[in-house]
């Protein structure tokens, strides 16, 4: 048992990865992905990971197949009694049923294979709370093997077909029934696919063939198998009986599936074989978490490689809009129109308050335009990508509103630093020449090459270097004004993204945590050697309590033997 310790720790680690990856991006192949990874997460849950912890468990073979196929009476014409619906409405099977023999019934009462099924005891039954698995006892069934009955695989009901796809990959032993008139179709062949693919013990079941056709219908069923690779998966025929025709009630003859039955307990008694049939699907498991998961760690690496496209599509906009504000500030691109009219005419015939209105107008005007730009580039670069997230727009109207608190903001940051060079000047707090001051610096930073006459003006009104100041701390405060708008907006429009918080980690975690099941050799083989190792410490065990107790029946006959001649006083 050396090395399932190790392998149980890293598969462990392995589901732990599995469970923190996630697709968020509609992109191809991502709805693939996430019900990839649900499935290896039912499978390790469900099967690998108690299979490995409990080889001694008892084996659990899953009934599968396509609608109609006569599964429910399948199962009860094995147990000899009806245990699960049968009918001719469809979908007739809704909640599972697990049949197993009395002595077994501890190994399934619990959440050990199946954790996301509540359990109900008896007949089939609507549970409130989720899916249930439906338990019935019986000592029809050998101890060691337990029977499912699974919904359709190809149910009308999408959550039905969804179960009994977790049911077939916590089964040791898939059981495969398909109908004469169906065999070729292609449910029952993806099934065989998979099972092929995982390399599971399996069986099939062709039921209902008519007599006169049995031998043709066999032969040609049996070539389809031998050109797929699975000439050697076990048959049984079910002749088409009356019980068949009755929509599934009753019970087939014994004679049916005596074969079939018989076949079972020989999986199930065999210590070997049983072991056998564990160790072929815990291996196949095993070696398909290399294909599986690397599909999966590229699917992630799409997302993350298709996020940071996204992302920089984003950031070239706003980058652009930044360029674009900067050059028109620059430029005096806001000295136009009725800024430069006001300009034109202060302080003569236009107030402070008139030319700071008309600057800060100006500016929330650049910015909202820069920022639509940037929206309006983005979305166009998001719409020629795949899987790109929606929403995040908002109208100019929205927009606007928001410019407009950050630059009213900044309107109060440079009247409160005119104040302050006032003071530190040693002039007198006037009201109407603070305002003044105010507007003089907003057309210091906002006029361009224009700004200069403002600027000699604050330095004829506050000295050369009073001046600078100033004009230093206002560029400071615009500055800050432009990041909080630029940045603030980008980060809006590209929330809708971000908030998905794609990262290159789960890909790195993914192969990580897969070298980690691989790293000491091929994981079938360890998988078999550690369900071997189960066997053979049984074995032994067994071996010693059979020894253990011929030493007392020898020692109790032997002093069964002396007590006589004790009593006759003999030597």
């Amino acid at each position: 048992m050396d090395a399932r310790p190790d392998l149980l720790d890293a598969l462990t680690l392995l589901r732990e990865r599995l469970a923190a990856s996630r697709f968020p991006l509609d992109l191809p192949g991502a709805e693939r992905a996430r019900r990839s990874c649900a499935e290896l997460l039912g499978q390790l849950d469900g099967y690998l990971l108690p299979r490995l912890r409990q080889p001694e468990a008892p084996l659990l073979a899953v009934v599968g197949g396509s609608t109609g196929a006569g599964k429910s009476l399948l199962v009860n014409s094995l147990v000899g009694r009806c245990v699960t619906e049968a009918g001719v409405l469809r979908p007739t099977t809704r909640t599972p049923v697990l049949v197993c023999h009395p002595d077994d019934r501890h190994w399934f009462a619990g959440r050990r294979v199946l954790p996301q099924l509540a359990r109900v005891v008896g007949p089939r039954q609507e549970n409130e709370h989720g899916p249930a698995l439906a338990m019935v006892a019986s000592r029809a069934l050998p101890p060691g093997l337990a029977l499912v009955d699974a919904p359709d695989i190809d149910s009308l009901v999408e959550a039905n077909r969804d179960l009994a796809a977790e049911l077939l990959c916590a089964a040791d032993i898939w059981i495969l029934v398909t109908t004469a008139s169906r065999y070729a179709d292609a449910v029952p062949w993806n099934l065989l696919r998979s099972a092929k693919e995982y390399d599971v013990a399996l069986a099939t079941v062709l039921d209902r063939v008519p007599h006169q056709v049995a031998a043709e219908v066999s032969r040609h069923y049996g070539a389809l198998l031998e050109a797929a690779g699975l000439g050697e998966v076990p048959r049984f025929t079910v002749p088409e009986l009356p019980e068949s025709a009755r929509g599934g009630s009753g019970l087939l003859p014994g004679t049916a599936v005596a074969s079939l039955r018989a076949w079972l307990a020989g999986r199930a008694q065999d210590p070997s074989v049983r072991a056998a049939s564990a160790a072929r699907t815990a291996a196949g498991t095993l070696a398909s978490l290399r294909g599986r998961v690397a599909a999966l760690a590229a699917a992630s690496a799409a997302q993350y490689a298709t996020a940071v496209r996204l992302d920089q599509r984003l950031a070239e906009a706003y980058d652009e809009a930044d360029r674009r504000v900067r050059a028109c500030l620059t430029g005096g691109g806001l000295l136009a129109g009725d800024a430069r009219a006001h300009w034109l005419a202060f302080p003569e015939d236009a107030t402070a308050d008139e030319l700071m209105e008309a600057l800060m107008r100006g500016l929330a005007g650049l910015l909202v335009e820069a920022v639509s730009a940037a929206d309006e580039r983005t979305a166009a670069a998001w719409a020629r990508e795949e899987g790109a997230p929606e929403g995040g727009e908002d109208g100019p109207e929205a927009v606007a509103e928001r410019v407009g608190v950050l630059v009213r903001r900044l309107r109060r940051c440079l009247e409160e630093l005119a104040e302050e060079a006032r003071r530190a000047a040693a002039l007198p707090p006037e009201p109407a020449q603070e305002a003044e001051t105010a507007a003089l610096l907003a057309a210091t930073l906002l006029g361009g090459r224009s700004g200069g006459v403002a600027q000699q003006a604050l330095a004829a009104m506050l000295g050369t270097r009073g001046a600078a100041r100033l004009r230093d701390q206002g560029t400071r405060q615009l500055r800050g004004c432009l990041e909080r708008v630029l940045t603030g907006e980008r980060e809006r429009r590209g929330a809708p993204l971000h908030r998905l918080e794609i990262s290159a980690e789960p890909q790195v975690e993914l192969v990580a945590a897969l070298s980690a099941v691989r790293r000491d050799g091929d994981p079938g083989e360890r998988a078999a050697r550690a369900v071997r190792d189960a066997r053979d410490a049984r074995t032994t065990h067994e071996a010693r309590e059979e020894a253990r107790e011929a030493r007392e029946a020898r020692d109790a006959r032997r002093a069964s033997r002396e007590a006589p001649a004790a009593g006759r006083g003999e030597p």
